[in-house]
């Protein structure tokens, strides 16, 4: 195991081009990072600078409390997975696993054992005489993560390996690489631009954009305190709801105005009047995720929190099983909500929807920063 520490890293290519600028972020032994953003962030090429892939313009990059920058790759002691799997065609799942150890001179008979563990350890042992050619998309991925764990490294590098695979095999795959990072306790790095992967496989995350980390830590505080409004954005399936509104005084404390077309009020907001008494009369952006728009039969399972009843009308439903995800409009803008299923609202109907402001953000329209 090792712990990462990246400090102040830049990268920029010889056209001028700065694809990272100032990463700072740090992992204990035995963490799962994920690095998570969507195409042109920089995730890759950061995965690749920590790997030995890529130079790094400025900054300073420790596995384990030293120094790799200058290292090449083959001495910093990681394994990599990619995306493509990257397996010899004509040769065996065994020849595949045992290759880098056939490099490295290891004796035989210790290559034997090594294979043996690793392919029990990911439930392969009846693979090990067949070819590439003959596997399913998930079989080859397991011999991908097989031949990188006879390495036995002090860290993992995944870069997106679960992208060619069709949804429900990702799923299954997500639940034997976290089983596999529960048994082996090794430091893992993972590239995705799957912000489910993130939140299901991380201890920590580092959410990117244009090359800037722009939140670093756990996966809950991520999802429920959001820096900005790309993260809030980001982060969630469906994404978090976004509703532009004017706070306006609200008894002793400060709400936001809401028109749903179908009726006007004022939502009221649980936030401390002086934290955004300089907004009162402004225009802000109240960010609710879509399990806090519900209704009466799901409305046991908020916790905390005063409901506040708004009628709306329905523009579309999505039954998805457990809940049906509800559309309508709020100040001019299309809001997702969950409700149960056996609500059964009908698209162009009024209905009445909870709302649970405990745990709402407030953004600035400006800057897209968070105010509260």
């Amino acid at each position: 195991m090792a712990s990462l520490s990246i400090r102040d890293v830049y990268k920029t290519y010889p056209n001028g081009v700065p694809v990272l600028k100032g990463v700072d972020i740090d992992i204990e032994d035995g963490q799962f990072l994920i690095l998570v953003g969507g195409s042109g962030c920089g995730k890759s090429t950061l995965l690749n600078m920590i790997a030995g892939l890529e130079t790094v313009t400025k900054g300073e990059i420790q596995i384990d409390g030293k120094t790799v920058n200058n290292l090449s790759p083959k001495d910093r002691d990681i394994a990599m997975v990619f995306q493509s799997y990257a397996l010899y065609p004509s040769m065996t799942v065994r020849e595949n696993i045992s290759f880098g150890l056939n490099i490295r001179k290891v004796p035989k008979t210790e290559q034997k054992q090594i294979v043996e563990r690793v392919a029990n350890t990911l439930q392969i042992t009846h693979l090990l005489d067949r070819k590439p050619g003959q596997l399913s998309g998930g079989q080859r991925q397991r011999v991908a993560m097989g031949r990188a764990l006879a390495r036995d490294p002090v860290m993992f590098l995944f870069d997106e390996p679960l992208s060619n695979l069709d949804a429900k095999l990702r799923i299954e795959m997500r639940s034997e690489i976290k089983l596999l990072h529960q048994r082996l306790g090794t430091t893992i790095v993972y590239v995705t631009h799957d912000q489910i992967e993130a939140m299901t496989l991380g201890d920590r995350i580092a959410v990117m954009k244009d090359g800037v980390v722009q939140q670093f830590g756990a996966p809950q505080d991520i999802y429920d305190s959001p820096s900005n409004l790309f993260v809030a954005g980001f982060i969630g399936a469906p994404p978090m709801n976004f509703i532009q509104g004017k706070v306006v005084e609200a008894g002793s404390g400060v709400g936001i105005e809401l028109d749903t077309g179908v009726a006007r009020g004022v939502l009221n907001l649980p936030f401390d009047s002086g934290k955004v008494k300089s907004h009162v009369g402004r225009e802000v952006i109240l960010g609710l995720r879509p399990e806090r728009i519900t209704d009466a039969r799901s409305a046991h399972n908020v916790e905390g929190g005063k409901l506040q009843p708004i009628e709306v009308k329905v523009d579309v439903i999505e039954p998805t099983g457990p809940d049906t995800l509800v559309f309508a409009q709020v100040n001019g803008k299309r809001i997702v909500s969950r409700v149960h299923p056996a609500s059964n609202p009908q698209p162009l109907t009024n209905a009445t929807l909870l709302f649970d402001v405990s745990k709402a953000v407030l953004f600035d329209p400006s800057n897209e920063e968070r105010i509260a």
